[in-house]
């Protein structure tokens, strides 16, 4: 094993840690973006107010990208098993 390739199996491995974090983490930024502009037009100042509805969107988009997730962590481990095959 090379350093070439301990650096393309770490950037990887970030590579798709990125990729499948990137839905829940955008559409929990922009429920609290909007949130924050409604709490902010209606000078309403309860931190606590955005945590619910940002767990309810992360949760109905873990459930709605469910199958996608899987599959990519699927292909990335069935890839990695293959590589480590092949050393």
């Amino acid at each position: 094993m090379t350093e070439a390739d301990i650096i393309t199996l770490g950037r990887d491995a970030i590579w798709i840690t990125l990729k499948l974090s990137a839905p829940m983490l955008v559409l929990g930024l922009v429920v609290g973006l909007v949130i924050s502009i409604v709490q902010t037009t209606t000078s309403i100042q309860e931190q606590t107010l955005t945590f619910v509805p940002k767990l309810i969107v992360i949760l109905l988009s873990l459930i709605v990208f469910a199958s996608w997730l899987i599959q990519t962590m699927m292909d990335y481990t069935l890839n990695l098993f293959n590589w480590i095959s092949k050393i």
